[in-house]
């Protein structure tokens, strides 16, 4: 429970930064730029409040004199008297949206077929990650067209083609061999390639 509504008090803060036309792709980018002694010696929730607070100052919601001066300053800045479970989950339904979107190009690939995950580096933010580039998993299924987050972080709006990929465990670890287990990536249609 107490998991759930820090989730959920953390989601209701979320949606002040979408409401500033801030993308999640942004968001991840603020979160890899903490410091990493800072980021390895904090917990889970404290990495991702501090990353939503820098985005809530970034996108002019909040000062920075009024995170430091306390808690309830805080709540009452934002909405008169702290929001209760419910109505934060309220909230979030009400900004759900479709967030496919329509392009002139056809997929690439399909489903069964074969790919691999580029070798390529990235400068800033990515959802390619390092442990399946150079390996080769099937097409599980085509999702349509959504943002590349690497371009969405860095404020452009473009659109491809967007897949569930599967990979064999031990494609990936070789201490896996032997196991049945497979891990299942969503990956943008230009991180990939045939093999």
């Amino acid at each position: 429970m107490f998991v759930a509504i820090r989730y959920a008090s953390w989601r209701g803060l979320s949606m002040l930064t979408a409401a500033a036309d801030r993308t999640i792709d942004w968001w991840r980018h603020v979160r890899e730029l903490i410091d990493p002694a800072d980021y390895l010696t904090r917990r889970y929730f404290d990495q991702w409040m501090q990353t939503q607070t820098a985005a809530l100052i970034d996108s002019g919601i909040l000062t920075l004199q009024e995170v430091a001066s306390s808690d309830r300053v805080l709540a009452r800045n934002l909405r008169g008297s702290p929001m209760q479970r419910r109505e934060v989950v309220d909230m979030v339904a009400s900004f759900a949206k479709d967030y496919s979107r329509q392009i002139d190009a056809s997929p690439t690939f399909a489903k069964g077929d074969q790919v691999r995950a580029r070798l390529m580096g990235a400068r800033g933010h990515t959802r390619l990650p390092a442990y399946v580039r150079g390996r080769i998993g099937m097409i599980h299924a085509h999702h349509g067209a959504h943002i590349l987050p690497d371009a969405s972080a860095r404020g452009e709006k473009r659109a491809e083609h967007l897949y569930s990929v599967v990979y064999q465990a031990d494609m990936l670890w070789p201490e896996a061999t032997g196991r049945p287990d497979k891990v299942f990536l969503d990956l943008w249609e230009s991180y990939l390639e045939r093999p």
